[in-house]
């Protein structure tokens, strides 16, 4: 392959990757404890480093550099904005720390706070999905619905009925942040090996953390994806170009 193409081809996968990316961050905008992934790129030494091949090196082609490759997409885990909600249920984590919640039979970690109560009492995620949120012992929470007027969210995340103690909501985090896998939604896969208690959380009851996306942000790197994707899909039609002219018009010179 010539060597202009293969660069420029490296940039239509890399920016059409960044467009899906930040396009579902824009989707996301209004989920409820989503965070925004980070579509990251890194550049690519030319093929006679990469390679090891010192014999082929091509101080022309090396000038220019090997382009730019995919690497693995980041996720940003910093704090969105809290809003307000009227239901005790409804908790934000400000500081570090991710609630758990019960997966089939897999645990998972998520910011989104959004809680109520399923049909039996127990604290669920209001997705629809029934995922039953643990407490610090990662067990499922009941709660009397009859009660709920009752019931206060202390700032620890203890749940209480008129002062009673009911249970504590876990709060849990990882050593390290890139352990954490999106696993669709607003939920993290992650080795429960890993994981280990927030002994003083941060929980604020009537609140939800909203996403940390800022659409005017992910917009303008849109943008810029796109037009950085249309220059090297224009590149690649004139090398096309110059190459039929090359092969049709030179040839026949000759």
């Amino acid at each position: 392959m010539i060597y202009g193409m293969y660069l420029s081809a490296a940039g239509v996968m890399a920016n059409s990757h960044r467009q899906d990316v930040i396009a579902n961050n824009l989707a996301n905008a209004e989920t409820t404890g989503f965070k925004r992934a980070l579509s990251m790129v890194r550049q690519r030494a030319p093929e006679s480093r990469e390679s090891g091949r010192f014999d082929l090196s091509n101080p022309a082609l090396d000038a220019i550099g090997g382009g730019i490759f995919l690497s693995p997409t980041q996720v940003d885990h910093s704090q969105g904005a809290l809003e307000s909600y009227d239901s005790p249920l409804s908790l934000a984590i400000t500081g570090k720390g991710y609630f758990a919640v019960r997966d089939g039979d897999r645990l998972r970690l998520t910011r989104n706070g959004n809680f109520t109560l399923g049909a039996r009492g127990e604290l669920v995620m209001s997705d629809g999905t029934g995922r039953k949120v643990l407490d610090v012992r990662q067990r499922p929470i009941r709660i009397d619905v009859n009660e709920l007027k009752q019931i206060a969210v202390g700032d620890d995340g203890t749940i209480t009925k008129n002062g009673e103690f009911i249970a504590q909501i876990g709060v849990f985090d990882v050593p390290d942040q890139r352990q954490l896998v999106p696993a669709g939604g607003t939920l993290m896969a992650v080795d429960e090996a890993a994981i280990a208690r927030v002994i003083n959380p941060s929980v604020q009851s009537g609140y939800v953390e909203l996403a940390n996306v800022d659409p005017a942000i992910e917009l303008t790197q849109l943008m810029e994806a796109q037009r950085q994707l249309e220059a090297n899909a224009n590149m690649i039609r004139y090398q096309d170009q110059t190459l039929g002219r090359l092969v049709n018009d030179v040839g026949k010179i000759g």
